[in-house]
């Protein structure tokens, strides 16, 4: 609640500019420009992400929630420490990657017929068993191939070869499976409504499946490449004869190796945007009640800046509650003018035209805060006009 109505109401809520400030900093810096510029003023710090890294710190910052830490296995089956976020409401928030990520693992150990997303599993398990109801799972940077197997596994789900032998649920063992056993499935997952956080919308199989499309940065090679594709369309007949579902029809499938297929099929988790889900779980549009102007913004705007990332998501609520946004961006290149059917009525760039990017991104604060503090002298100028 502000203290003096006539007091200007800020709402900052930019995604990071990779490699130089992080979303929590832009804020500040921000708040900052805002004060030297504006005087006493109630700013509201928003960080955000659009699901991928990030995006559990900046709902806990946002919701208060509590960081639960328990100890679960990695893509290569070794134990690790790893957290997740109960938020106020008693729901959960888990990023994947924390458990069975990429960035777990060296160069030399990535490949993804040996990964497995078991790790995943225990989060949610653990989750389950705090009596967490509703849990949102994001599920980029995954290190894994395994079609959400090893995740299963780990609720209590069976995957069994020709002999009813159980699998042990890693890439290798796709094409090897024969039946599902689900009858085992955590009884409190029944009650569960899953979010799958996610902007990918790749199928199961297929030259835009799981193993083609991003395989080979997982460390998969060309031979790999051919008996994971050949283990995933076996998986896929396995999951359509037994439970009725074509995965290849279904958006969103491919997700971190198929992770997004089984949690659709096994625990009926539901697809959602990541910036449209990551505004929602920091009531974002109560944030935003009687402030005068958004602040958003990202490292590089650009045509892809309207494909499901943070900018178009602020914009888009900014415009439904009839309250300006503007973009304050590392650089603006061809294309980012889109934005402004999307609710930013206008851009701004912090990187001068002639300096070179490396030097811009040693200077990225000096540079983020002259450009907030004119970006703000030119909306005082216009509201005065």
């Amino acid at each position: 609640m502000r203290h003096n109505e006539n007091m200007m109401k800020l709402v900052f809520v930019s995604d990071s500019l990779k490699g130089s400030l992080s979303s929590k900093r832009t804020g500040e810096l921000l708040q900052t420009a805002a004060q030297s510029v504006y005087g006493e003023c109630e700013t509201v710090i928003v960080p955000i992400a659009d699901g991928g890294e990030g995006t559990l710190e900046a709902v806990l910052f946002a919701e208060q929630g509590r960081k639960e830490t328990i100890s679960v296995h990695d893509p290569l089956n070794r134990q690790i420490l790893s957290s997740y976020g109960i938020l106020s409401d008693g729901s959960a928030v888990i990023e994947m990657a924390a458990a069975s990520g990429l960035t777990l693992l060296t160069e030399s150990e990535r490949n993804p017929l040996f990964t497995s997303t078991f790790g995943t599993g225990e989060l949610i398990r653990d989750a389950l068993l705090r009596g967490c109801q509703k849990i949102t799972i994001t599920i980029g940077g995954s290190a894994t191939n395994d079609g959400g197997m090893g995740c299963m596994r780990a609720l209590g789900i069976r995957f069994l070869d020709e002999s009813g032998v159980e699998l042990a649920g890693i890439g290798a063992d796709l094409g090897r499976v024969k039946s599902i056993n689900a009858s085992g499935l955590l009884k409190e997952a029944g009650n569960a409504k899953l979010t799958i956080m996610s902007d990918v919308t790749n199928p199961l199989c297929g030259e835009n499946g799981a193993t083609m499309t991003f395989g080979p940065q997982k460390g998969a090679s060309a031979d790999d490449l051919k008996l994971l594709e050949e283990g995933m369309q076996n998986y896929r007949d396995v999951i359509k004869t037994n439970f009725g579902i074509d995965c290849d029809c279904v958006s969103g499938a491919g997700a971190a190796g198929g992770l997004g297929a089984a949690l659709h099929v096994f625990l009926q988790g539901q697809v959602r945007s990541g910036i449209e889900t990551m505004l929602d779980l920091v009531q974002f549009d109560r944030l935003i009640k009687g402030a005068d102007l958004i602040v958003t913004g990202e490292g590089r705007a650009d045509e892809q800046s309207c494909h499901g990332k943070v900018m178009q998501g602020v914009g888009l609520r900014a415009k439904k509650a009839d309250i300006p946004a503007v973009g304050l961006c590392g650089m603006i290149a061809p294309g980012a003018e889109v934005l402004k059917q999307y609710g930013i009525t206008e851009l701004y760039a912090t990187k001068p035209d002639h300096m070179p990017l490396a030097e811009a991104m040693e200077k990225a604060e000096e540079l983020y805060l002259a450009a907030a503090k004119k970006m703000f002298e030119d909306m005082r100028k216009s509201k005065a006009t």
